[in-house]
């Protein structure tokens, strides 16, 4: 029997490459160029929808600029209020990648996940943070300290992965042990050695913890960083690690797909990797 669950993901390029413009403004033309494919979503049936990460600024970690903290807010905050009043509007969950804002100082990458009826259900913060040429995220960004959550929304089980965590499969491990049945992963991806790995990493853990992925990516180049071309290709990719749906490298889209939760119980009563695993014999995986 088909438990068909309609997902989509949006991603976008930067209207705005120009230092000169405030942060806020930057933020308010990334929102106001969001808000219309939102609303296709939602008139398209689209019942779990994931953005990109941090969807509602550029890429600002080639950086290590300052004034990108003005670009922080706490969640639940206001652009968190924003998504639960359209995901109320149109019955749809919404994962929300934002710059997060604890309190003064204290920051993290982070999504929030807005239920159907517009509930607040919780966050995710990314725990692994990069720190290479052109990707300075510790500058900006603290390890997250709020595991691995799983979120019952009214359609799915999902997690969330952002961008750099999906190089570490442990994570991605106790999220299907969480529960998850789709576990969204937005990013910020520019061409080179990562675009290689886009289709390889994340279609593997899908085939070693059962589940769905939604691998959300932006598109263009972003000013005044320039250190290349986000490809895009943003997918869903089903428990037997085929894909379901691909999206261009180049243009602003919306991706939907038709999700079938029955195939995970296909898949995981054909590869029964979770009665197979030997935590017993894992300890070198928690040595430092």
């Amino acid at each position: 029997m088909s438990q068909i669950v309609r997902c989509a993901l949006i991603q976008s390029s930067n209207p705005i490459n120009d230092e000169s413009v405030s942060v806020a403004d930057i933020q308010k033309a990334m929102l106001d160029k969001h808000l219309p494919m939102i609303d296709d979503a939602g008139k398209q049936g689209v019942q779990i929808l994931g953005l990109q990460e941090i969807f509602n600024g550029p890429y600002f970690c080639p950086s290590q600029d300052r004034r990108w903290y003005e670009a922080a807010e706490t969640i639940p905050g206001p652009t968190t209020e924003i998504m639960q009043a359209y995901a109320k509007k149109y019955n749809m969950v919404i994962v929300v990648p934002l710059y997060e804002k604890e309190m003064r100082g204290v920051y993290y990458n982070s999504a929030a996940v807005v239920d159907a009826d517009g509930t607040y259900l919780g966050k995710y913060r990314k725990q692994h943070i990069p720190q290479v040429a052109g990707f300075w995220e510790k500058y900006f960004f603290k390890p997250g300290n709020g595991g691995y959550p799983v979120f019952q929304t009214k359609y799915a089980k999902v997690g969330v992965y952002i961008c750099y965590d999906r190089h570490f499969p442990e994570g991605a491990r106790c999220l299907g042990l969480n529960g998850a049945e789709i576990v969204f992963n937005p990013s910020a991806t520019v061409a080179g050695l990562s675009e290689y790995l886009w289709k390889i990493e994340q279609p593997a853990h899908a085939v070693a913890n059962g589940y769905y992925v939604a691998a959300s990516n932006r598109v263009g180049k972003e000013g005044p960083w320039n250190i290349g071309e986000f490809y895009g290709t943003s997918y869903f990719v089903n428990p037997r690690g085929q894909f379901v749906a691909e999206a261009s490298r180049d243009k602003d889209e919306l991706l939907i797909a038709d999700l079938d939760l029955a195939l995970i119980d296909e898949v995981r009563q054909t590869w029964q990797f979770f009665r197979d695993r030997r935590p017993d014999a894992y300890d070198e995986l928690v040595r430092p």
